[in-house]
């Protein structure tokens, strides 16, 4: 598995709709991420919101999983403009370091059209990699602020979205239905109240390697879930856990410490 494919399923593991009262936020969720049930990976998420502008911090130490996931480290920051329904990205930054070799992504936004990107080392264009087309960088947004919730109340709408997802190699959408109501009761867990459960559906469009065992895996998967929990009186809702079936085990991420 490689580091930006790892990226991109913590981030689908790591995605507004009702306007809520502009209002600053400073908050801290913490997860643990584990991949067969093995542990590989820890990470804060720092939010902060002027009630105009939002900024999305990640960081994450990552443990490694044998040839599949090589240890390392890895940040990704997202900012942009909150003071309408839902969270709209500016810029938006990816580096990983793992075995003496670092990779980063820029990524500029204008609106929801992708302004500028630069991959380094450049991904290259093998004859199976879809192109990616002009048309493919409208009306997108990253995939960090994708999964962080700007909403009314802790309900079904929380989980009827569609998004497209660009992160400066691919595109791809991401369309999230209700799947039912549950409720957090363990203490070693972040938070324990009411959830919504939101299942996933994952439909790449380019960028993606057509003999990525991964890519196609993730597109006929039916078990792709997010569980949202709200982040206090914010009016934010995050992910308080995530479960991604592969065929490396089931890939999950759990909310273990919440501040705001």
């Amino acid at each position: 598995m490689t580091r930006f494919r790892l990226a991109t399923l913590a981030a689908l593991a790591l995605t507004a709709v009702l306007p809520v009262a502009a209002a600053e936020v400073d908050a801290t969720a913490s997860y643990i991420v584990t991949l067969g049930g093995i542990n590989i990976a820890a990470m804060d998420v720092d939010l902060n919101d002027d009630g105009s502008r939002y900024s999305l911090d990640l960081k994450a130490n990552v443990a490694g999983f044998g040839a599949v996931v090589a240890s390392g480290t890895a940040s990704a920051s997202a900012a942009g403009s909150s003071s309408g329904s839902t969270l709209v990205a500016q810029d938006f930054e990816l580096k990983t370091r793992a075995n003496g070799e670092t990779f980063t992504v820029d990524v500029s936004f204008s609106g929801r059209n992708v302004e500028s990107f630069k991959v380094e080392p450049p991904i290259l264009d093998n004859y199976d990699r879809v192109p990616l087309e002009r048309a493919h960088l409208t009306g997108v947004g990253d995939f960090l602020s994708a999964f962080v919730i700007k909403g009314g109340a802790l309900d079904k709408s929380i989980c009827q979205r569609r998004t497209g997802i660009f992160t400066g190699v691919e595109r791809f959408n991401i369309a999230m239905s209700y799947a039912g109501e549950d409720v957090a009761t363990s203490a070693r867990t972040g938070y324990q109240g009411p959830v919504i459960l939101c299942s996933v559906d994952y439909d790449p469009v380019s960028g993606h390697f057509t003999t990525s065992e991964i890519t196609n895996y993730l597109a006929d998967s039916d078990r792709i879930v997010i569980w949202y929990a709200p982040l206090g009186e914010t009016g934010y809702f995050i992910p308080y856990r995530v479960l991604i079936g592969t065929n490396m085990g089931d890939l999950s991420m759990v909310l273990t410490g919440m501040k705001y």
